[in-house]
């Protein structure tokens, strides 16, 4: 496999905007990604984004219907760097945590965990209480990374479009995709607060 394949899933939690902007970046980076969204994603996209649903699913190289469980991505035969899940819903996660495998999303990365390829869950729910910790927990034991969307501001954001791209370059970092999204640590200079 030469040219870099990775999966993504878009479910119904706050937040399509992460893997629109994956998408966009894999695009940018010839990486081939392979996309699958959840029902409630298709309504949040209208809801939370300037994005049609159509413009969303035309960013990825190739669509798969979630319903589609015989879908290449359903296969572990089917060669690919990893999947992440941008965002992911409690659902979801539960359905990942407990290898619920109801729809091709949650088929896709249970087959990624199950081939010991990295899984990227970007959990979108908060305050989290005793059972959302344990679902997570369960992924992170299966092998998952938990990445919530996590502002930092070292690097001084100044839009929303960078503080989604720091979270996306996590993501990113997590599956091995080069990109220059934001700006690295390297150190503090305390003089500066002095």
């Amino acid at each position: 496999m030469a040219r870099k394949r990775i999966v993504v899933g878009i479910s119904g939690a706050t937040g399509p905007q992460y893997g629109i902007r994956i998408l966009e970046v894999l695009r940018e980076a010839d990486v081939e990604s392979h996309l699958v969204l959840s029902k409630a994603s298709r309504r949040n996209i209208v809801l939370e984004s300037d994005h049609t649903v159509e413009q969303v699913e035309a960013l990825a190289d190739v669509c798969h219907d979630v319903e589609d469980v015989g879908a290449a991505i359903a296969s572990g035969s089917f060669l690919t760097h990893g999947m992440v899940v941008a965002p992911c819903s409690v659902k979801t996660a539960s359905a990942i945590a407990n290898s619920y495998n109801e729809n091709l999303l949650v088929r896709a990365a249970d087959v990624t965990l199950k081939e010991r390829r990295r899984l990227v869950i970007l959990f979108r729910e908060t305050p989290l209480h005793k059972g959302h910790l344990e679902i997570l927990r369960k992924c992170a034991d299966l092998g998952a990374v938990i990445l919530p969307p996590m502002v930092a501001f070292y690097h001084r954001p100044k839009t929303i479009r960078e503080i989604v791209d720091q979270t996306v370059g996590k993501a990113l970092d997590a599956l091995g995709v080069e990109h220059d999204l934001f700006r690295r640590w390297s150190g503090g200079d305390l003089s500066v607060v002095q």
